[in-house]
């Protein structure tokens, strides 16, 4: 593996009551700019994670993120909330209502040809949840992995399997 090979870390997770906080680590061979648009734009987030309308891109702005996709029980969802961290260029936070909870996207300067993306998500529930996201986010790092290389996801044919493969691994260390 070189230096420019993108790297998604397994994702990690802590528990305190049924708050979970997530955790995952991606080396990114791309410009910081590049990158940041990805995860702090309506234009990037929807090719790799959902359409961002409205999304204001400041402290305070309204955020709601919309799945492009149904989800493993046929429904459409969407999360409103605020924009309650925000660096240009290196730390992009929402936090969103309900059990979505807060995501942060925090980069870190270049080292060699990479770009460090810090990734954590606090969010209330159980178990099973907690499982759950983190195979949803391993996932759709992937599509974000893809995107940044210019091959935004196809939301036409998401399946569940990838998912349902990436759960499985993440249940099988939780045991």
């Amino acid at each position: 593996m070189t230096d420019a090979t993108p790297v998604i870390e397994r994702g990690t997770s802590e528990t305190e009551g049924d708050l979970h906080t997530l955790r995952f680590l991606l080396r990114l061979p791309h410009p910081v700019p590049r990158v940041w648009a990805a995860v702090a734009s309506s234009e990037g987030l929807a090719g790799w994670l959902g359409a961002a309308d409205p999304f204001e891109p400041h402290i305070g702005g309204a955020i709601t993120l919309r799945r492009l996709t149904t989800d493993r029980n046929g429904r459409a969802s969407a999360a409103s909330g605020t924009v309650t961290a925000w660096d240009v260029e290196r730390v992009a936070e929402y936090t969103l209502e309900g059990a979505h909870g807060r995501v942060r996207f925090h980069l870190e300067p270049p080292r060699g040809d990479h770009v460090l993306l810090r990734f954590r998500h606090e969010f209330r529930g159980d178990d099973a949840l907690c499982l759950d996201r983190l195979a949803e986010w391993h996932d759709h790092f992937r599509f974000l992995v893809d995107a940044l290389d210019g091959y935004p996801a196809d939301w036409t044919r998401w399946t569940p399997v990838r998912w349902a493969e990436l759960r499985e691994e993440y249940a099988a260390t939780a045991r």
